[in-house]
């Protein structure tokens, strides 16, 4: 203990005499906490939209009334033919084209039924799809609200009608940072666990300091905690400023017990800078080290679920994303924080962590080499 306790000392001068490493430590979680969840957004709107109206009459402006008045697009132009129409797509100038035939107005009166041709620009494929399901949605209101204008109020003759009624759950007003921002949380805290303890041991042999602490009689299991126990301690106080900003700036109040949140993140955080001391491990140098961190952090990123959801992967996918650590975390941090579940409802996700913290701080210390 006494020999643990001289190598956290070194650990902690060494750390604040290091002002680049304060800063990102602190500076670079709150600033990317601030911006982060205000891009992270998956409400898409200033849709541009390219009109062609064939029909020029009441029914058909009314339609392009509804369609601009939604605060979902913007019309950036009424073209006379649909190829002019698709120059400003293909330009892009337009996301939407809606074609409005001849007739538009004629047919909905006398037959009930008319046709309507809406194009989407694919290449951003979310902002396709949900632009494309808005104006669908718009549309289909409206032909509600022509029905109902000929039929009258009252139920509809010979019809039924089915009214659907959506309440979101523990975000009532479907706000996406109230979402985004407990997920962010977590990126931020592995990415400065991850990183930094990728860089510490490189960082003793590059300075030469490693062939001092390799013939000393500090055993691996000390060695490797040393370096652990201060960026455990870090992390935690970055997770608490990260909560504390989320409060105060977002004003999401965690509804769930705080104990267990901390011991999740505390676990997690074993788990990560297991990871982080394993790769220093096998590096030889700290630009190494940064990539290869960089590269596994950003597989992490793109499967764990903080963009899209699990559900929609492959199978080998799902798979796979089962086996990073903040995958979990991502899940049981939004479970806390929103729905306010327990430690019994997360004590699974609790488990793996503690089997991924196992594993990799193990292979860590037996894949440092110590010569004496």
């Amino acid at each position: 203990m006494r020999i643990l306790l001289f190598l956290l000392r070194k650990e902690f001068r060494q750390m604040f005499r290091d002002r680049s490493i304060l800063a990102l430590i602190f500076l670079m979680p709150t600033v990317q906490l601030l911006i982060l969840p205000q891009a992270a957004n998956y409400d898409v709107k200033n849709i541009n939209l390219a009109l062609v109206d064939h029909d020029h009459s009441s029914y058909s402006r009314e339609l392009t009334r509804n369609i601009t008045s939604s605060g979902y697009f913007r019309l950036v132009g009424a073209s006379a033919s649909y190829q002019e129409a698709l120059h400003l797509i293909e330009d892009s100038q337009a996301d939407i084209v809606l074609e409005i035939p001849r007739g538009f107005e004629r047919n909905l009166v006398r037959e009930g039924t008319q046709q309507v041709a809406v194009a989407v620009d694919a290449i951003n494929g979310t902002r396709a799809a949900l632009g494309g399901a808005y104006l669908t949605r718009i549309i289909s209101d409206y032909n509600s609200d022509v029905r109902l204008q000929w039929l009258g109020p009252g139920p509809a003759r010979g019809a039924t009608v089915i009214d659907v009624a959506a309440i979101n759950w523990y975000n009532p007003l479907g706000r996406y940072y109230v979402f985004m921002v407990p997920a962010i949380l977590v990126l931020l805290l592995t990415l400065v666990g991850g990183f930094l303890s990728a860089l510490n041991i490189v960082r003793e042999k590059e300075l030469g300091t490693i062939e001092q602490l390799n013939v000393s009689p500090i055993k691996k299991w000390q060695f490797i905690l040393g370096k652990m126990i201060p960026f455990w301690l870090l992390g935690l106080l970055v997770f608490t400023i990260g909560l504390l900003i989320a409060r105060g700036v977002y004003g999401i109040v965690p509804v769930g017990s705080l104990g267990t949140l901390y011991l999740f993140a505390a676990v997690y955080l074993v788990a990560i800078l297991g990871f982080g001391l394993l790769i220093s491990t096998y590096s030889e140098n700290q630009l190494q080290a940064m990539f290869v961190a960089f590269f596994f952090i950003m597989i992490f990123t793109l499967m764990s679920g903080l963009f899209t959801s699990l559900d929609s992967m492959p199978a080998w996918a799902r798979v796979l994303a089962n086996l990073i650590p903040l995958t979990h975390f991502i899940e049981v941090v939004r479970l806390i924080i929103l729905k306010g579940s327990g430690l019994a409802e997360v004590s699974r996700q609790l488990g793996y962590e503690a089997l991924f913290a196992v594993v990799l701080n193990t292979w860590a210390i037996l894949n440092y080499r110590k010569t004496t």
